[in-house]
């Protein structure tokens, strides 16, 4: 019988990965992915429960994808964060749900399928501990072809205060080096990647535990010799951005000049409240050091706004920061109370309207500050990665190394040669359009 899935997949590109490694054991044991929920006889949804809003985005996927039960779909099964972290409260809430798995199960997939067709009527629940780990190099890409995520760790033990991931994730686990190798070997010489964006909760602390040393920039130095012409490294903790790591960015020319480092605030209140182990001197320093060593670095951030006790001196050395620095890209959040987490104990929370209010002015702040870096770009010509067409605009889409795929901003471009997805050109910046560029391929 050929069996379809289908996966919804939330969250991070972490999540992503287990998404991935979960596909790969399915198709391997002869199931049939799909990527329509419509034509699934078994739907997935793995999710995120880093934030309240993540909490509620899962929850409504899940109550979404349970309508296709009436239709084709006889199982729904729920995997990662979520029930990891309430597995008991959602095995009595969603009996919609045929089985639940926690984030060190995902090896299991394909036992808790083949249970569910042999033994009807059965509801399955894994919960696992922790700091449970069933690695797999194992992928089934969901990204195109052109790039892929490399996972190089587990878990996180920096143990912020406002942070729910060590609770559900565990404590930081590194990947042996020679297995990384040979999974990044495999995308790019089997699927065809170009472009490996390392990722873990915090990818420079790789290594410390198994190797006894911060081995990242080995690690790096391994990944360069493979024939892949972008490394991305994303989620780099400010405290362990070393000179040698600033160094490798600026002159590997495997390594794109991009660097993303949370760095959650500048008050040092605030951040000693956080339990981050930098304070607003530290960052300012380490800002002006990348752009000392290189200032075609393009720095990506980001804060959250409203953590508790933030008073207005508080906010506005943070607004002081993003409107004098000028990250080329920043998130912001407003403080989501979890619990289990120390900050959620403490006193001085904020209102919803000071946080919502404090969180348009740093947006505001920072569309000026990449609005005018967009402007600096014009006359300027990039070598950027195709990825597609937006209809709307009548134009192609494409990347450069200064922008991470789904999170950063676009450059639209026009064309008189062909051109193939996945494939680098030469762009020349002839517009803006508010924060993304507009350009022209060179042939």
């Amino acid at each position: 019988m050929d069996i379809k899935i289908g996966v919804v997949s939330l969250g991070c590109d972490k999540n992503r990965v287990d998404t991935e490694n979960m596909l790969a054991y399915l198709s391997e044991a002869g199931y049939t992915i799909t990527p329509s929920a419509e034509d699934a006889d078994i739907i997935i949804v793995n999710t995120c429960a880093f934030i309240e809003s993540a909490k509620e985005e899962a929850i409504n996927t899940i109550f979404e994808m349970s309508e296709y039960k009436n239709a084709k779909c006889r199982y729904l099964i729920v995997t990662g964060c979520l029930p990891q972290r309430y597995m008991d409260e959602l095995s009595e809430a969603m009996p919609e749900v045929d089985a639940f798995l926690g984030t060190g199960s995902y090896d299991k997939i394909v036992d808790v399928v083949n249970k569910l067709y042999n033994e009807s009527g059965m509801k399955i629940a894994l919960k696992n501990d922790k700091d449970e780990r069933n690695f797999t190099s194992k992928r089934y890409l969901t990204t195109p072809y052109h790039y892929a995520y490399l996972k190089i760790a587990e878990g996180c033990s920096n143990h912020c205060t406002y942070c729910a991931i060590p609770s559900i994730r565990g404590k930081f686990t590194s990947r042996e080096k020679s297995v990384l190798i040979d999974e990044a070997k495999s995308l790019v010489y089997d699927y065809g990647v170009k472009e490996l964006n390392i990722v873990a909760q915090d990818v420079t602390k790789y290594g410390k535990d198994i190797y006894g040393r911060y081995a990242l920039i080995e690690l790096i130095e391994e990944l360069s010799k493979i024939d892949v012409s972008w490394i991305r490294l994303l989620y780099c903790y400010p405290e362990l951005v070393s000179d040698e790591l600033i160094k490798t960015v600026s002159q590997n020319d495997k390594v794109v000049k991009y660097l993303d480092i949370p760095l959650q605030h500048t008050s040092d209140k605030i951040l000693k409240l956080m339990n981050r182990r930098v304070d607003g001197s530290e960052i300012r320093k380490l800002i002006t050091k990348i752009r000392e060593e290189d200032k075609d670095i393009s720095i990506r951030s980001t804060f959250i706004v409203g953590f508790p006790n933030e008073s207005e001196e508080d906010f506005a050395d943070l607004k002081s920061f993003v409107n004098e620095y000028e990250l080329d890209k920043c998130g912001f959040f407003a403080y989501s109370k979890e619990e289990g987490t120390a900050a959620a104990r403490m006193k001085g929370h904020i209102p919803a309207r000071v946080k919502n209010k404090r969180l348009k002015e740093l947006y505001a702040i920072q569309n000026k500050v990449m609005r005018k870096k967009a402007l600096d770009k014009v006359g300027k010509t990039l070598k950027v990665l195709y990825e597609g067409i937006d209809y709307d605009k009548g134009l192609f889409i494409a990347r450069s190394e200064f922008d991470a795929p789904d999170i950063d901003t676009n450059i639209y471009m026009r064309s008189e040669i062909p051109l193939n997805i996945g494939d680098f050109y030469n762009v020349k910046i002839v517009d803006t359009d508010n924060i993304d560029l507009i350009g022209e391929v060179i042939e």
